[in-house]
């Protein structure tokens, strides 16, 4: 063989990669064959990072021993005549030690080009598969190797390395290769395994460092610790038929949703641990879907989940993302659907997570005046940059896809439909057409609900949205915003507003329980009584109620059993159905004791009769989007505190009619569509609901007597503070 001359490495560059801070360390480390032509046989030269070390030695594939020479900054390296190969560096100490360890920096990049191009372009739809941490094989030479493909994006940085339990949280020997105008770092670190603690030290345009979480991280440490965990899934799936099932539209179906805190609904379960009782209760309310407020890892617990740090990670403070895997799993098998809070609108400003994510603005947008929510203390996303709007689109998907959620409510949409939320002039920048709406964000929503739905048939996709922004539930191709349902605010603040006030001033403000019926259709709507509405001063559902404990516990009954006669879908929030006093406190379980009373017990009783008879007549949902579904009896009567409709469906109606006056109407005739007798399916003064038992006994006639423009008329008993459900009495068998 020909004498060879090894090219020579500045020493400003050698001092760069033992340092870590260069921003290609596998261009100079690894093993790089040398020019064709320069010798006659196949010449590889091998370098590794090995400071302190006394002798250093690459191990071939072959068992071959190459001598590594020292050419400073603890950079060793040699030539091998046999070519490219897989080897691992046998390292000599001092002290007599010999740690042997696999190359790093020998692989090629485990993300491809067309990984790179779809983050530069924004369209990564599956992006937690590229970016974060994996347990995988990775090819060398000849054969692969299991290890953890790390990569992270961030532009900004002139370095990146990965720090964690494995290296002494000290990555210099753990520096990642930049792979060019993706902004992405990447490095494969052989041998490493699932369970292993990280973060990221991004070097800034500045100079400085800073340790970061992984934005990807699929698994986390249990609050306050704040590691990124190397996370592997094993759960197999069993919901198939579940998820075969899933209709193309939910507007014609029931829902009926349980709104539950995780942590205190009851405190000290796990996600696998609140299986069972989770399924058994929900079941026994007959509610059909549960939504849980966000459980995407949070640092503060006060915030209810709302300031999220880890978007693609499940809150480690209940199990293993796995476990809430099974969670989902076990609810869809007992044929109970799952929604979750999602929250793409802010982030917190916590040093070690997103914010000034590689030293600059990354994730937020620079201006202040767009990217911070002075409100909630927090910092706005940049929808206008590409890969943002992709780590948050795909973040919507791989909560569908990778744990089959089936909806996703996305809180606070009006902070980010308008440039001017909760600012005072001269505190935000008008968009290009001098407009308050924030183009760049309604374009993101747009994107996510069109991708979600196209990927995920059968989802719901459900705006918290509280201004009258036309067309949050409108198709995306006529402008829209293409979400699938809508929280409808103002029902919910006008009713609350009107059952809050003593019967005898009711008639004053009777239009605060009808109104909602003039914009009834001009979305898809679910009427929440959310944990927003219990909370912060606000009390309980019943402590909201005025008169005495019974006259509460009838109001509440009365309430709740017009939101569901009402059209559109209903939402509770945990605790309200079995009349806890007490406003939600996050940090402690709800009062399950009083299931023990009878008059909490009847309560809970009629929530589960509610869902029974909701669920088996269509009427009370089959149109809820279309006005057919829908017509007064009596909007009108002030005086008595009545309120009176039907609803449609094709098997025939439902008359519904709710006495919000705190004493009986008794001959309180109404109109209906038919004469003959029709049962009293619901009487939320039964006596088996705590009430009065004042009522019809069951069934009513209706006689051929026109009354209020209708072929027929019944005359009834309505109880005090109470809503009768009536419907058309089948047939008796001949």
């Amino acid at each position: 063989m020909t004498e060879l001359t090894l090219p020579r490495i500045a020493e400003e560059t050698l001092a760069a990669v033992a340092e870590g801070r260069h921003h290609e360390p596998h261009a100079i480390l690894g093993q790089h064959p040398l020019a064709s032509g320069e010798v006659g046989d196949p010449v590889t030269v091998i370098r590794a990072l090995r400071p302190l070390a006394e002798s250093v030695s690459a191990v071939l594939a072959s068992g071959a021993r190459l001598a590594l020479a020292h050419v400073g900054h603890g950079i060793w390296q040699g030539v091998s005549i046999t070519g490219m190969t897989d080897y691992v560096i046998e390292a000599r100490y001092a002290d007599g030690s010999v740690y042997t360890a696999d190359d790093p920096y020998r692989f090629s990049p485990t993300l491809g080009e067309a990984d790179t191009w779809l983050i530069q372009q924004g369209r990564h739809e599956q992006l937690w598969n590229a970016l974060g941490a994996h347990v995988r094989e990775h090819w060398g030479v000849s054969a692969p190797v299991s290890g953890v493909a790390f990569a992270v994006w961030a532009p900004n940085a002139t370095a990146v390395r990965v720090v964690g339990d494995f290296n002494g949280w000290d990555g210099t020997m753990h520096a990642m290769r930049s792979m060019g105008p993706s902004g992405v770092w990447e490095l494969f670190v052989p041998g490493l395994g699932e369970g292993a603690l990280y973060k990221y030290d991004l070097r800034t345009p500045e100079g400085d460092w800073v340790r970061k979480i992984d934005p990807l991280a699929q698994y986390t440490e249990v609050p306050p610790a704040t590691a990124s965990v190397v996370g592997v899934s094993r759960h197999e799936w069993a919901d198939d038929e579940w998820m075969a099932s899933r209709p193309d539209s939910h507007h014609d179906r029931p829902v009926s949703i349980y709104e539950l805190h995780f942590g205190s609904w009851r405190p000290g379960l796990g996600y696998r641990e609140a299986a069972d009782q989770l399924i058994e209760y929900v079941t026994g309310l007959g509610f059909t879907h549960v939504e849980f407020l966000p459980l995407a890892e949070h640092p503060f617990s006060g915030s209810w989940g709302y300031q999220v740090t880890g978007y693609y990670a499940a809150s480690s403070r209940f199990g293993h993302p796995d476990d809430l895997r099974y969670l989902i799993d076990r609810l869809h098998q007992a044929g109970i659907g799952v929604i979750m809070d999602w929250v793409p609108g802010h982030f917190p400003k916590d040093d070690w997570a997103l914010a000034r994510y590689d030293g600059r603005p990354l994730y937020e947008h620079a201006d202040p005046r767009l990217g911070e929510q002075k409100d909630w203390g927090t910092y706005v996303f940049d929808f206008g940059r590409t890969e943002v709007r992709n780590f948050l689109y795909a973040n919507a998907l791989y909560w569908l896809e990778e744990f089959h959620v089936d909806g996703l409510r996305v809180d606070a949409v009006a902070s980010m439909l308008y440039r001017d939320y909760s600012r005072a002039d001269g505190e935000w920048i008008p968009n290009i057409h001098g407009g308050r709406e924030y183009l760049e964000a309604i374009a993101f929503l747009q994107e996510t609900t069109a991708t979600a739905y196209k990927r995920n048939p059968g989802i719901m996709m459900i705006a918290e949205e509280s201004t009258s922004w036309n067309g949050v539930t409108a198709p995306t191709s006529r402008g829209g915003l293409g979400f699938g349902f809508k929280w409808n605010m103002g029902w919910m603040h006008d009713s609350l507003q009107y059952i809050e006030r003593d019967p005898a001033y009711r008639a004053y403000h009777h239009n605060e329980m009808t109104f909602a019926m003039v914009y009834a259709y001009s979305e898809n709507f679910i009427l929440p009584i959310s944990h927003d509405e219990v909370v912060h001063g606000k009390g309980s559902l019943i402590g909201k109620m005025p008169g005495d404990h019974w006259q509460k516990r009838a109001n509440v009954r009365a309430f709740l059993a017009f939101m569901w006669a009402h059209p559109g879908k209903q939402l509770l929030f945990m605790g309200q159905e079995f009349g806890q006093y007490a406003e939600w406190n996050a940090d402690a379980s709800l009062d399950w004791h009083l299931m023990d009373s009878p008059e909490h017990a009847q309560l809970a009783a009629l929530v589960g009769e509610l869902n029974r008879v909701y669920r088996d007549n269509p009427a009370l949902w089959r149109h809820d989007t279309e006005p057919r579904g829908f017509e007064w009896i009596a909007g009108g009567d002030a005086q008595h505190n009545v309120i009176a409709f039907l609803r449609w469906a094709e098997d025939g109606p439902v008359a519904v009619v709710a006495n919000f006056a705190g004493h009986p109407h008794y001959d309180y005739r109404i109109g209906l569509p038919q004469a003959g007798d029709w049962d009293e399916i619901v009487n939320t003064d039964a006596a088996d609901f705590g009430g009065s038992g004042v009522g019809n006994l069951g069934r009513v006639r209706a006689e051929d007597r026109p009354w209020g423009g209708r072929p027929a008329s019944a005359s009834l008993t309505l109880p005090p503070l109470g809503v009768v459900y009536l419907r058309p009495a089948a047939a008796e068998p001949t």
